[in-house]
């Protein structure tokens, strides 16, 4: 008779809430092994910076099953060997939970959450045993609910077929609020952390219409049954982070419809709605389709790919035009935000050293560990990356007199690697080539795997919109509104700044800009510009009104006072504009559902 197949036993308890301790166990049942390796994944799938999550370990012990002590051996920073003699062993230790992100662990008197890369140490050579899990929320906490896509054995008990899917489902153990709705047979949750009401029918309704189109895009048969919005709401603070039926967003407070408020289609609503449409997209494109090197990732270290701008770029494109398809927000709204995008491309100019193809590959060390000097020397994959894909998307339909376009594309992608098999570097170009019959070679070559841009101004005139640049509205101009009859600045200063108590603290400086030329530094304080002291608004007047000569800055420097001379250079045509001159072929390439 078959022997049942061990199991690997952990539980995960609140220790301290005033002192943000997890309490981990597990046991480890009798392995034909003399020795045992322990480790902690050192970055998380999803987001490409090795974070060293081992560092939160305190207190790390293991005893045998006559619970005597075992010695253990640190190989290191984040791996632990024990000689167990093949015997049962139990481990137990401590994780520090205080980084308020997506990525790691965090506890407050509200909540406690953690994603598994942060908690569970890997049995090496047993990763494909199955894991079983029990969540304990805190006795002072009676009222803490349980929130997690874990199969569900009983009560607090969960179970995953393996080390992977034990680490690829966010835990929530806290006050919430919660709201199912179900799309197609498909169950979906939006939980947000403690007790603030939303606007919860709202939230579901808008939601509910973004689910309904990524699951018809990819059609049937589903990957997931349920999903679960987890939201962790703070003061401040914004992201999120894919997982196989889940993913963990963060967002503030208030920037949320409170339940019983006017509907009103704010900026902030716009953006958690897109930022969920963007982690849900994930669950096919990254979770299930995913580039090559990445099906078994080495979790210890750097795991390099120069296809990020395929995954996050093509979400990134699909995370807006879909509320704009199925109604959520106007067709004049969506091309607002692309103009948005655009002008936040052409301000960068490090889009000239860096292909986004380069960017992802050096995501690890650049993109995710940016400075203030970042903007002049690496483009973003998510930025450049979604204006890449929507070019591709007219060029496909364009190329093919309107018989293929980008969802074709995707649902290609799910068919033939939606099996987590992998995709090489130049599935794009093959996929196009081979089933689409549309040659995008060159148009890859210059915009991904080169630096130019991608041609705006034909390409969206075969979609009724045209684009204009003009110079900024103001020094904090995002893009997307027309200059007509608004007074603009006339004069460049080419600085990100931040008010402050007094003056202005420079944040980055871009190159060949008046601040750059005058000799502003990131981290000077400007103080006054002749002699007067300034603020965002009346540093924008000066470089407003005409002016026949420099004007003299007065900055505040590690300390020093130094008189620095800003030259009058003419303002630049960074900011753009989109607008729609064909509303019925704008409204026929939406798609509108």
């Amino acid at each position: 008779m078959a022997q049942p197949s061990p199991v690997l036993q952990y539980s995960l308890s609140v220790n301290s809430v005033s002192q943000h301790l997890f309490d981990v166990t597990l046991s480890i049942p009798a392995l034909d092994s003399e020795h045992l390796t322990l480790s902690l994944p050192g970055w998380i799938p999803g987001s490409y910076m090795v974070r060293d999550f081992s560092r939160n370990i305190v207190n790390f012990t293991a005893t045998n099953i006559e619970g005597h002590p075992i010695d253990v051996k640190l190989l290191d920073k984040q791996q632990w060997q024990l000689t167990t003699g093949g015997e049962a062993v139990e481990i137990a230790y401590q994780v520090y939970a205080f980084d308020l992100s997506v990525r790691s662990a965090y506890i407050n008197d509200e909540y406690a959450f953690c994603n598994g890369t942060s908690v569970f140490v890997c049995v090496s050579g047993s990763e494909n045993l199955p894991c079983e899990l029990v969540i304990k929320s805190p006795v002072s906490k009676p009222d803490w609910q349980i929130e997690t896509t874990l199969p569900h054995l009983e009560d607090n008990r969960f179970i995953s077929a393996d080390y992977d899917e034990l680490i690829d489902h966010p835990i929530f153990i806290g006050e919430c609020t919660s709201a199912d709705f179900e799309v197609d047979g498909i169950t979906f949750t939006l939980m947000f952390s403690g007790t603030t009401e939303y606007d919860m029918p709202r939230l579901c309704a808008d939601l509910g219409k973004v689910c309904q189109h990524h699951l018809s895009l990819f059609g049937k048969p589903y990957p997931v049954k349920h999903y679960l919005f987890m939201t962790l709401i703070a003061n401040e603070g914004y992201g999120g982070l894919e997982h196989r039926s889940s993913t963990a967003l963060l967002f503030p407070r208030f920037e949320l419809p409170l339940a019983g408020e006017p509907e009103e289609l704010s900026d902030s609503y716009v953006n958690f709605i897109s930022l969920c449409s963007h982690e849900l997209f994930h669950t096919w494109h990254v979770k299930r389709i995913k580039p090559d090197v990445m099906v078994v990732p080495d979790l210890s270290q750097e795991t390099y790919t120069d296809q990020l701008w395929i995954y996050e770029g093509f979400t990134s494109f699909y995370d807006d035009v879909t509320l704009a398809r199925v109604g959520v927000i106007p067709p004049e709204r969506y091309f607002k935000i692309v103009a948005q995008n655009l002008t936040r491309l052409y301000k960068n100019a490090g889009r000239f050293k860096q292909s986004i193809a380069e960017s992802s590959f050096y995501a690890w060390n650049k993109f995710y560990k940016q400075d203030a000097g970042s903007i002049n020397h690496i483009v973003s994959y998510y930025n450049k990356g979604g204006i890449v894909a929507l070019g591709l998307d007219i060029l496909l339909r364009e190329r093919s007199n309107n018989q293929c376009n980008l969802d074709d594309l995707m649902r290609l992608l799910w068919a033939q690697y939606g099996d987590e098999s992998g995709t090489p570097a130049n599935v794009i170009e093959q996929l196009c080539r081979d089933e689409l019959n549309v040659d995008v070679k060159e148009y890859l070559d210059a915009v991904v795997y080169g630096t130019e841009d991608v041609a705006m101004d034909s390409l969206l005139e075969h979609i009724g919109v045209s684009q204009s640049v003009q110079t900024p509205l103001s020094l904090q101009d995002k893009g997307g509104d027309e200059a007509a009859g608004k007074v603009s600045p006339r004069y460049d200063f080419g600085a990100v700044t931040k008010d402050t108590d007094t003056g202005l603290l420079i944040q980055a400086v871009l190159e060949d800009s008046a601040a750059c030329q005058a000799g502003l530094q990131i981290n000077d304080k400007l103080i006054a510009v002749d002699g007067y002291v300034v603020n965002s608004k009346l540093l924008q007047r000066l470089l407003t009104v005409p002016n026949d000569k420099p004007l003299a800055l007065s900055v505040i420097r590690d300390g020093r006072l130094l008189n620095l001379t800003l030259p009058l250079l003419p303002a630049q045509a960074q900011s753009c504009v989109l607008k729609i001159t064909d509303e019925a072929k704008a409204v026929a390439w939406l798609g509108r559902q």
